[in-house]
């Protein structure tokens, strides 16, 4: 008897271990959303939007072989913008090997979109060197860092929220400077507790930091979300007073390198004109 309920604990461990293994190197999924917008002109084409968080280069998961791979997904999916909800680096304890900045942002820099991309830092960039990183980014003319400011992409007007999670965040510098812009308005912002704060006429919120509870409950929902609000804006698609949160479960692992019942994932967001 005891042996057998050995021999059950050794193979459950195992079927555990192996789904951990392919939910944390498994290629990001792609997840899409359409939604509509008035201040696209009637009969003008679809926006694409590119979602990224939470990438936490570091090994054994992340290395930058591995986000190489993965900027090459992102292209092929050819976006309009691309926007990355911070955290592009660990450094965990449990990292075999925590990369320099330039090892960091070298891949990223072969990211392409119409209009560029767009950064916003988390609270491991400020953690491991934000100077440093922000230098190795300042090399790539395509991207643009965004720390309580707003600017133009096309017909997209961004907000980029510094990062709330260490009180970085200035969200009354960054919708002023949002306001004058035109197109659709989007925030976007490491962790997603800001939505109840941003103003209805910003319909769209891009979020990550929760990585959507990164070692989840195989029914659904997780231990920990690192959100305030629980499991309510922690994953996927949130409406909510005529706003639309999407929270990024992140394609990296923070704390512990592994996932389990998640999945890394590309959001890729459709924004297209009003249909009446």
């Amino acid at each position: 008897m005891i042996r057998r309920l050995i021999v059950a604990a050794l193979l459950i461990a195992f079927v555990i271990g192996a789904k951990a293994l392919f939910d944390t190197m498994r290629d990001p999924v792609v997840q899409r959303v359409s939604i509509e917008s008035d201040a696209l002109r009637a009969g003008s084409q679809p926006v694409t939007v590119a979602l990224l968080a939470d990438i936490h280069v570091a090994g054994p998961d992340m290395p930058p072989s591995r986000l190489a791979r993965i900027v090459k997904q992102v292209n092929a999916l050819q976006p309009d913008l691309v926007a990355i909800a911070g955290d592009l680096v660990s450094e965990k304890r449990t990292a075999t090997n925590v990369y320099s900045a330039g090892e960091v942002i070298a891949p990223l820099g072969r990211l392409r979109a119409t209009h560029g991309v767009v950064i916003v830092p988390g609270n491991h960039d400020h953690w491991f060197d934000w100077p440093a990183l922000s230098a190795q980014i300042a090399r790539h003319p395509q991207i643009t860092i965004l720390a309580n400011e707003a600017a133009q992409f096309g017909p997209l007007a961004v907000g980029g929220v510094d990062d709330a999670f260490t009180g970085r965040d200035d969200l009354d510098a960054t919708f002023d400077a949002l306001r004058p812009l035109t197109g659709v308005k989007l925030a976007l912002t490491h962790s997603p507790d800001i939505f109840p704060q941003v103003p209805v006429d910003i319909g769209l919120v891009l979020a990550g930091h929760t990585h959507c509870g990164q070692i989840a409950y195989p029914w659904g929902g997780a231990p920990a979300t690192m959100s305030e609000y629980g499991d309510l804006y922690a994953c996927g698609v949130t409406e909510q007073h005529g706003k639309i949160l999407v929270t990024s479960g992140g394609i990296g692992t923070s704390l512990l390198p592994i996932r389990l019942f998640t999945r890394p994932e590309i959001w890729l967001i459709e924004i297209r004109p009003l249909q009446h």
